[in-house]
């Protein structure tokens, strides 16, 4: 950022800023951004390339003389990814108002650490939890659009042939805790009908989900049970606990919605009908988020003065921009990524698929935050 001549910021809760100044101080920002946090064995490009594409895009705007009326700022989100805490999107859930100081204190992570002492020992935090939520919080007085460059993390830009993607709406998943609890058991001596096995009710909940997300008849909404932990996880001992962790998305709320009710209700049935004991929690269930209408329209225009070829999507992943969306009106835009791998580390965006996207990105940025210069600069 520093190398970009972007000013430097961070928040209480470790989101790092990149700031182009504008001429009008008063505006409210316009910003761009990612993550660089990732899951085990993921790949180099999901959430880094907002990042770094979005530093260049900065940076690009400010080496051909450009000066934007309202501050540009990039920002690198803190965990995005749920895999110390459990908890998705931490930086920009605090940016947006949409994290609570009370749910932050239940959360341990592996090591039993509390998530301010791991702020802390990162270098951030604030005397409470509160403190520091309110140290990272944004508002549309201060933030007055958001754009997102990601790859695709699917198929059908490749496929399709097509070099950007423009996101007209972010599904948002329903995450859900699951426990099925027996009695357990000697493998040779506990006879089969006498059994409540954990992990036959937990294979049959994982596919009665898939059967619930298949019933709906729309390729927009997925569900997923994701994490397995089945104990003693003895080859000679039966299963006596089954705990597993479903995601559910969609762009639409209410089939969402729907499905949620469906999975907890049959995981009911199959607790009674397998006399095991049942515990659920639901961890999370965000709204999902429409494209805002000036970002998007910007993200167009750039697309159609590049004369590139693109299609309007949906994100079934998960984003910032989810959060971001809840501040200022917000847009993603797209580039292929190879065969639509995400999350493994095989995970490939081209060169020049990048370069298109973040030159897409910087015109987008710069019509946005508004020319303060005399004369048109070319990008």
């Amino acid at each position: 950022m520093t190398e970009a001549g972007l000013i430097v910021r961070e928040d209480t809760i470790g989101n790092v800023y990149g700031v182009l100044e504008g001429s009008d101080p008063t505006a409210p920002a316009v910003g761009t951004g990612s993550h660089c946090d990732a899951i085990p064995l993921a790949g180099a490009f999901d959430g880094t390339l907002g990042v770094i594409g979005g530093i260049a895009a900065l940076g690009a705007l400010r080496d051909v003389g450009f000066r934007p009326r309202a501050p540009l700022e990039v920002v690198m989100f803190t965990s995005e990814e749920p895999t110390r805490f459990g908890l998705s999107c931490s930086g920009s859930r605090a940016m947006a108002g949409a994290l609570e100081g009370d749910y932050l204190a239940t959360l341990r992570d592996v090591n039993g650490s509390s998530y301010l002492e791991a702020a802390r020992g990162a270098g951030y935090g604030a005397a409470s939890l509160d403190a520091m939520l309110a140290g990272a919080r944004r508002t549309r007085a201060d933030l007055g659009a958001f754009l997102e460059l990601h790859i695709e993390q699917g198929p059908a830009l490749e496929a399709e042939g097509l070099q950007v993607g423009l996101v007209t709406a972010i599904a948002a998943p329903a995450a859900l805790a699951v426990r099925f609890s027996g009695d357990g058991g000697h493998a040779g001596a506990h006879l089969m009908h006498l059994r409540n096995d954990a992990s036959l009710a937990a294979a049959e909940f994982a596919l009665a989900v898939e059967r619930i997300v298949l019933a709906t008849g729309s390729e927009d909404t997925v569900g997923t049970v994701g994490r397995w932990e089945v104990s003693p996880n003895a080859v000679n001992s039966v299963p006596r606990e089954a705990a597993l962790e479903v995601d559910v998305r969609d762009v639409d709320a209410d089939r969402r919605d729907g499905v949620v009710a469906e999975v907890l209700a049959e995981a009911a049935r199959i607790a009674e009908a397998r006399r095991v004991r049942l515990e659920t929690r639901v961890i999370s269930q965000d709204p999902p988020a429409a494209s805002g209408e000036a970002p998007l329209a910007a993200l167009a225009a750039a697309v159609e003065h590049l004369g590139l070829t693109s299609r309007r999507m949906v994100s079934r992943a998960y984003h910032d921009s989810l959060f971001m969306a809840q501040i200022a009106p917000t847009a993603m835009v797209f580039i292929p990524c190879r065969h639509g791998y995400s999350h493994r580390p095989d995970e490939y965006a081209s060169p020049e698929d990048i370069e298109r996207g973040v030159h897409v990105l910087a015109l987008a940025l710069a019509q946005l935050a508004g020319d303060a210069g005399a004369e048109h600069v070319e990008l």
